[in-house]
């Protein structure tokens, strides 16, 4: 069953996300704090979108911003005791990964044709397979960062707070100032918890935009 705690814990994240959206209802004038929340996050993504794709792009905003949540409630199950953060397995960063990946170069193919081989052929025709081969190895490249450095991150800082935790509640001089040293570095978590959900956004979008923003744009 632990080889599957990660698909559990994915599961989790996605209907804890979906449930917060839900309950956040249906516009209103005077929106609640939850709706504001949501709104802003939302808005967030809109302008992230826009601004690197355009207009165009905010047919990616509901991928864009599903991928955000599910990455940093993701995330945040890692500041859980006795919990593997979905975020904190290879398998689970690399499906979100080609997710992003495949659908990528599907939109590069809608949005240009055949045209979009032109992206891999560089800007000298006689160099043109020389440049294809090293465009093809970049972006399979991007599968491996992208998927690593959110699982990198992850799993390497919940292994660094447990065993820092357990420095200081096993030695009897540290664990005075315990209480202190846990809450710096639970501020620390939760930040690079939020710049790990915004890095794998920014990143999806640059790419997706790469593949469909026409060269005069």
């Amino acid at each position: 069953m632990e080889h599957y705690e990660h698909v559990i814990t994915s599961i989790v994240a996605m209907v804890v996300a979906l449930g917060i959206v839900l309950a956040a209802g249906k516009p209103k004038i005077m929106p609640s704090k939850l709706q504001f929340v949501i709104e802003t996050y939302v808005n967030f993504c809109k302008s992230m979108v826009v601004e690197n794709i355009g207009e165009q792009g905010l047919r990616y905003l509901p991928l864009i911003a599903s991928i955000g949540l599910f990455v940093f409630f993701g995330n945040v199950m890692e500041l859980l005791p006795f919990v593997d953060a979905p975020t904190g397995n290879i398998n689970t960063t690399l499906a979100l990964t080609l997710i992003v990946f495949f659908l990528y170069h599907f939109e590069g193919f809608r949005v240009n044709g055949i045209g979009y081989i032109k992206h891999f052929m560089g800007p000298i025709k006689a160099l043109a397979p020389f440049f294809f081969i090293i465009e093809i190895m970049s972006h399979l490249g991007r599968v491996v960062s992208l998927s690593l450095r959110l699982f990198a991150n992850m799993k390497g800082g919940a292994i660094l707070l447990i065993s820092i935790i357990g420095v200081l509640i096993g030695n009897p001089f540290t664990l005075a100032v315990s209480p202190i040293v846990l809450v710096f570095l639970i501020t620390i978590k939760v930040l690079a918890i939020v710049l790990q959900a915004f890095i794998f956004m920014i990143l999806s979008t640059i790419y997706i935009a790469g593949a469909v923003v026409h060269e005069e744009h």
